[in-house]
Parts: C-alpha cells; structure tokens; sequence
C-alpha cells in the first residue's frame, strides 16, 4: 500500500479547508463582517464550542476565510458549522477540503458513540456530501488525532 503524503492527510485537507468553511459563513450569515465576526464569536460562547478571549472584528473574519490568511481558529470553525448547518439555505462544502473541515468540525461538536449515531444526526442535506469526510474524520478520532 502507498503511504499518503502528508499534505494528502485528513488532518492536512481539515487544515486547509477550515478557511472555506469560514467563508461560507462570511457570505452567507445575514450582515456585515463585523457583525458576523460578533455573532460567531458570542455563539461559541454561549454554545460552549469556544471561549475566544476577545471577539474578533470583520477584518479579522475575512483574513481567516481566505487561504493565504491566517488560519481560523478552532473555535470559529466549529462555531460556523454549528451555525451553517442550521441554516434553512441549506449550504454544502465546495470541495473536498472544506468537506473535510465540515466533518471534523462536525464529531468536535458533539459526542457520538458511533459513526452511524454522527450520520444520522447530520441534516439530510449533509448526509451524502460529508459521508466520505466523516468517514475519515472518524477514522481519525478512532486514532486518537481529534483531540
């Protein structure tokens, strides 16, 4: 069997698809950057899937939703799945490196004693675009990577 290359890996295709899943917040929450920035970052407080020492401002929204940025923090990943999958636009990854991002972000989220219980639990919609990534990303949290 090959050995994948390291930037073949889930964590690598996780890495580089988080600013992805940032953008689609970006473009598809209702409002400005700054506000966007706000509500995620008290939705990750209030949530619990974050604790951001200080809530970020647009500029520093858009810098993480693009790819030569910086990297978003978990915290707002997270809190942007958490947000998008509720969303009635019903948004899908674009690729599958934000796919990846989704599924991670996904098991992160929540407890799951089993794949099937994370699969069911995904809206509809996600089921099929995320089956591959979630597979992975379970894979990966089985391996003790997802901490």
């Amino acid at each position: 069997m090959p050995e994948t290359m390291p930037q073949d890996s889930f964590y690598a295709k996780v890495r580089r698809g988080l600013p992805a899943l940032v953008a689609q917040w970006l473009t598809l929450g209702q409002g400005d950057a700054d506000r966007l920035a706000l509500l995620l970052a008290e939705t990750a407080r209030v949530t619990r899937l974050g604790h951001p020492e200080q809530t970020p401002d647009g500029d520093t929204l858009t810098d993480w939703s693009r790819p030569e940025g910086e990297e978003p923090p978990l915290w707002a990943a997270r809190t942007a799945t958490f947000l998008l999958v509720q969303m009635p636009a019903r948004p899908l990854p674009a690729s599958d490196d934000e796919a990846c991002a989704w599924a991670y972000c996904w098991l992160r989220n929540r407890d799951f004693e089993e794949l099937a219980a994370a699969e069911q639990a995904l809206p509809g919609h996600l089921r099929e675009p995320l089956a591959a990534a979630l597979r992975a990303a379970w894979t990966d949290l089985k391996g003790l990577r997802l901490v």
